[in-house]
């Protein structure tokens, strides 16, 4: 038996024709659903990039325990399962989180891998002076990662140049593979690109498709940000990101191209997937992790072939998501799951929609806990202004680029094994800064979101429904404990793990949750809207000993102004005290905040 996976990086599912989508095109995607089973209702475990990655290699979510970071020692992993019972593994991909410090233990679990460079900021290209820039508008990269900003147009330039664009050679680098071996057993080949994850950048052949007759700004890279640029700026951003996509869709084809040609679907698996979605202008959000985990980041695209099962041109509603593709592919080449691992195979589900779960559970570490029965999500918040207590759990203290500094790892402890790590010894590192956290998240600046996905599919107005949202605090709990969640989850969240929740129950704790209205300071002015979220914004992003400064910081500056009316332009002193210096990032911050809720 033989798998392919084709991964795709940032796919919004919502720019697919398979999923409704009208105007992009991506012929070869339509082609797909033909020959493949079609998932509506498949979820993400964790996200981002690598700890999605995290849970492809171990069929479980990893976001409860840890951020962005290595596979770890004790942790399963599927291609290595595989390589060990004599199924030959293999890596091709341009994603160049593979190769830094929090990426580094991936690709070696594969018996072969091979990396393509150039994407993003890949530090690879070789230029000594500074690139020749068009002008732009802002972008977050711009001001908050300068290097990566400079990495990216040096890369760009050398990629027009040679017209060696990375996702093409990484699916000629698996049509080789498949040149060799397609005649062969016993081997599992993962096509992995990094696109169409941002900056939107494709060659004219497909931009041309998407010609909208644009003169603005340079604009490929949005903001991790709300929405703040004008409309044929987003429209634009778009259509940049459909040019990109097109291009995905061409170098599918060329895989399904050569399964026709070779007749491999009698007995060779294909699965095309991705890790999450990406915000392009819903909702008035870009980009990902800064803002609730909505439908466009965590509902993603997924295809399915099973050659010994047959089912194909069909879709399925069962309730799915990224832990089950490591059991899919273990049960498939007849290798035991260990018992570990919490993902189902989906056989069953190709077969006949069977259910293989009722709940599923995903999100960012520090951020949301969200859980889903297909019809509903909830997303529990931080209770906490201090997004506290939150740890790390790792015996690889790496971020995505460095180590874990001296400061994190002085309040470092040495804890005993968790139920998954085979009797290893845990490293338990508390998270001291919020803007250290990758996510960019404190949830608590939203509150608690219920969502009818049935009669608001767009997620636009959340629910005030006490008995649902007690339903799934329940549920929450045991998926929680079924991951053997870290107690301190349960506090910051709020949540009782011992009691059984009523509507009651939830009506009572609301009543204790911090609000707007909760504080002195916002008693006594008068507030814009935008000023209200930027207050619970900043608020939440604050160390607890720097709460009493803050209101100190936000009366002065009313002194200072002489007025009762509190607006945004009364952040930017504010914003200068307790923030870099570097007036970018002040943008990004007070951006990013006036636009939650």
């Amino acid at each position: 038996m033989r798998a392919i996976m084709v991964m795709f990086d940032s796919l919004n599912r919502r720019f697919l024709p398979n999923y409704g989508c009208d105007w992009v095109l991506a012929p070869n995607f339509q082609r797909l659903s033909e020959k493949t089973v079609t998932y509506d209702r498949f979820y993400v475990s964790s996200l981002p990039c690598m700890p999605a990655r995290r849970d492809l290699h171990t069929g479980r979510p990893g976001f409860l325990h840890r951020s962005w970071g290595p596979l770890e020692p004790f942790d399963n992993s599927m291609p290595e399962l595989l390589k060990e019972h004599g199924i030959y593994t293999r890596l091709i991909s341009d994603h160049g989180h593979y190769w830094e410090d929090g990426g580094s233990t991936y690709h070696s679990r594969y018996s072969t891998w091979e990396c393509i460079r150039g994407q993003e900021a890949d530090q690879w290209s070789f230029r000594t002076d500074e690139p020749e820039i068009p002008d732009h508008v802002p972008v977050m990269r711009e001001f908050t990662h300068p290097a990566w900003w400079r990495n990216s147009w040096c890369n760009k330039e050398l990629i027009h140049k040679n017209g060696q664009w990375p996702q093409n050679q990484v699916f000629g680098k698996g049509l080789e593979f498949l040149e060799h071996n397609w005649d062969k057993d016993n081997w599992f080949l993962q096509i992995e690109t990094f696109d169409p994850h941002e900056p939107f950048d494709s060659p004219q052949e497909f931009r041309c498709l998407y010609d909208d007759g644009y003169d603005g700004p340079h604009f490929d890279w949005p903001s991790y940000a709300p929405v703040s640029e004008p409309d044929e700026v987003v429209e634009h951003g778009r259509k940049e990101y459909a040019a990109l996509l097109s291009m995905c869709d061409r170098n599918l084809g060329r895989v399904l191209d050569f399964m026709d040609e070779h007749d491999m679907w009698h007995d060779t698996m294909l699965i095309v997937n991705t890790d999450h979605g990406f915000m392009l202008g819903e909702k008035e959000w870009w980009a990902k992790s800064v803002m609730p985990c909505y439908n466009e980041l965590a509902n993603t695209p997924f295809f399915l072939w099973d050659p010994c099962i047959g089912v194909k041109g069909e879709r399925r509603q069962a309730l799915c998501q990224t832990i089950d593709i490591p059991a899919t592919l273990l049960e498939f080449f007849a290798v035991e799951r260990p018992a570990e691992m919490l993902g189902q195979p989906l056989s069953q589900v190709q077969r006949d929609d069977s259910p293989v779960r009722q709940f599923g559970i995903f999100g960012f570490h520090g951020s949301f806990v969200n859980i889903t029965d297909g019809d509903y999500i909830y997303m529990r918040a931080s209770e906490k202004i201090s997004n506290q207590p939150l740890n790390e759990y790792t015996l690889l203290p790496l971020h995505q680029q460095g180590f874990f500094s001296s400061q994190e790892l002085s309040a470092a402890e040495l804890i005993p094994s968790l139920s998954f790590s085979k009797n290893c010894k845990l490293v338990k590192i508390p998270v001291i800064s919020r803007l250290a956290n990758a996510t960019f998240c404190n949830s608590f600046q939203y509150g608690h979101l219920l969502w009818d996905l049935r009669k608001d599919p767009e997620q636009l107005t959340s629910l005030d429904a006490p008995q649902k949202e007690a339903e799934f605090i329940n549920a929450i709990i045991r998926e929680m404990k079924a991951c053997d969640a870290p107690k301190e989850q349960f506090v910051r969240l709020g949540i009782s793990p011992e009691v059984i929740y009523t509507a009651k129950r939830v009506l009572s704790d609301r009543e204790k949750i911090l609000t707007f209205d909760s504080f002195a300071v916002t008693k006594k002015y008068q507030w814009t809207a935008s000023a209200r979220n930027i207050f619970i914004g900043m608020l939440s992003l604050l160390e607890e000993h720097q709460v009493d400064e803050y209101f100190q910081a936000l009366d002065e500056e009313m002194c200072k102004t002489g007025s009762t009316l509190v607006e945004r332009v009364n952040f930017n002193s504010i914003a200068e005290k307790f923030y870099s210096k570097d007036p970018g990032k002040i943008f990004f911050f007070l951006n990013k905040l006036e636009r939650t809720r």
